[in-house]
């Protein structure tokens, strides 16, 4: 090739890429991505769209004052924790106005009031939770919003130092009313809390290994030297979430970049899958992002529903989005001043809207609001194959995939899926090939071996008669020769004779 041709070539490609990126950024404010598995970023077309801002104009109320959580009902309403204005304000369905303002409630005939609600959570009865951190308290109101249910305050256990000041910062409330508490200072781990009020211990304590050389250098270290130095304590939690199974989804700050979430069991036992990269924490470390790089700063955790969930990252203002078995779909947000990206973000929540899709809230500490967004048709085929395949529906899944694909053909999650949904359908032979394309290597390698397998059954008849037929064939020879040696032997006796 000439090299005008090799440069008219090389304008080519590089052209097809920047329409390719254009075409992914057009109507977003930030670069939505992935990774391959080599950990390379893979731009991708925007999963979600921001659509409404929520904020105290739009509602018709004060500004918002350094809001700190959000919940949102299976009817639409919004609930926000209004933190810096001692209120929690309600929306109505559609968000466009303030239904109810909770500045004072009825506690047992006297009038009480929040002081800085920091963390919000709802009960499948209605019952509203709030983390009323200055007052040191769980209030429950009941679903009128006008009385109190229950306080959680002073908890006493032999687990607790005698020094603890109890300040909640997170709630989550399960199906049977049990009660999750992130609490300031608290490195024990997420407080339990049964429907009565009583503290019962610890959940999901996350241990931290201390290396042989951590060890050997606060041994030599001088008093100063391990004063400055980071102590070895369980990692805090900050943000939590409950799936309908009964499932805490917590997450929490990883000096690694690793593991930013746990999924908790009724036992407190981690059972999150960190799929095939390994990693639930974010941005992979090390990997250049945009112009960011480095560890991410999980600050809370959604749970959209069949087996998906999102973290936030406050460092960056970005969104991972994972499914059950640890894959991440898509990431998407940032910082900025343009609608969709944020300042300072400090906690999401899905909503369900009219049509059944999936919106995404995501809310912003500094600037005092929410930005709703939408799904794209590209994020909603992703959450629905993702979905199909948790409900067991791998057929349509194998559909929905094939969508994507449409929409970003060098996908490797869509093959990956694809390639799956082949191998629960025991047609091995083509999930090896789409799983070859989505470089999943663990999958590929159970597709292979039960292809093979399969081959070895459908020729076990035709493998044991060649191998008895092999053993005759052997047979035969050996008692040939020893017959053509016995002989052989015997003439030679007879010659000697």
């Amino acid at each position: 090739m000439s090299n005008s041709r090799r440069l008219v070539a090389i304008i080519s490609v590089v052209a097809v890429m920047l329409t390719q990126v254009s075409a992914f950024a057009d109507a977003s404010p930030y670069q939505s991505y992935t990774y391959d598995y080599r950990r390379n970023v893979v731009l991708t077309p925007a999963p979600y769209l921001p659509g409404t801002i929520v904020n105290g104009a739009s509602l018709g109320i004060a500004p918002l004052s350094q809001p700190r959580d959000i919940a949102a009902s299976d009817d639409g309403r919004l609930f926000i924790a209004d933190t810096g204005n001692n209120r929690v304000v309600v929306t109505n369905a559609t968000m466009t106005r303030a239904e109810t303002i909770i500045t004072e409630f009825d506690n047992n005939g006297v009038t009480d009031r929040f002081s800085a609600p920091a963390g919000l959570a709802l009960s499948d009865s209605g019952e509203l939770y709030v983390a009323d951190s200055k007052n040191r308290r769980i209030v429950v109101l009941d679903p009128d919003l006008r009385g109190v249910v229950k306080i959680f305050e002073n908890p006493s256990h032999d687990a607790l130092p005698d020094d603890f000041v109890f300040t909640p910062l997170r709630v989550a409330v399960d199906y049977a009313d049990r009660v999750y508490v992130v609490a300031q200072n608290m490195f024990q781990g997420i407080m339990v809390f049964e429907p009565d009020g009583a503290f019962t211990g610890f959940f999901g304590t996350i241990n931290v290994t201390v290396s042989l050389w951590q060890r050997f250098w606060r041994a030599i270290a001088s008093k100063q030297e391990r004063a400055n130095t980071r102590l070895f304590v369980p990692t805090e939690f900050t943000g939590l979430d409950v799936d309908p199974y009964g499932f805490v989804y917590a997450s929490n700050m990883d000096p690694l970049g690793v593991k930013a979430v746990r999924r908790l069991n009724p036992k407190g036992e981690d059972v999150a899958i960190a799929g095939v990269s390994n990693n639930l924490g974010g941005d992979i470390a090390g990997v250049e992002s945009g112009s960011y790089s480095g560890v991410s700063r999980i600050v809370d955790v959604a749970y959209q529903g069949r087996g998906i969930y999102s973290l936030l990252d406050s460092q960056r203002g970005r969104i991972f989005t994972y499914d059950r078995e640890g894959d991440l779909l898509y990431v998407f947000g940032g910082l900025g001043g343009v609608a969709g990206t944020f300042r300072s973000p400090a906690a999401i929540e899905y909503a369900k809207a009219a049509d059944g899709s999936q919106r995404l809230l995501a809310l912003d500490y500094v600037r005092g609001d929410i930005t709703v967004f939408e799904p794209t048709a590209y994020g909603a085929l992703i959450n629905e194959a993702v979905g199909l395949r948790f409900d067991g529906d791998e057929t349509q899944a194998v559909d929905k995939w094939r969508d994507v694909l449409r929409l970003n053909e060098n996908l490797e999650l869509a093959n990956v899926g694809i390639g799956k949904a082949y191998l629960t359908a025991g047609d091995n032979k083509t999930a090896m090939r789409y799983l070859k394309l989505g470089m999943n290597r663990q999958y590929y390698s159970i597709a292979f071996k039960r292809y093979r397998n399969e081959i070895l059954k459908d020729n076990l008849g035709w493998i044991l008669t060649a191998a008895v037929s092999l053993a005759m064939i052997i047979a035969v020879i050996r008692a040939i020769k020893r017959r053509k040696s016995g002989g052989a032997d015997e003439t030679g006796l007879m010659s000697d004779a």
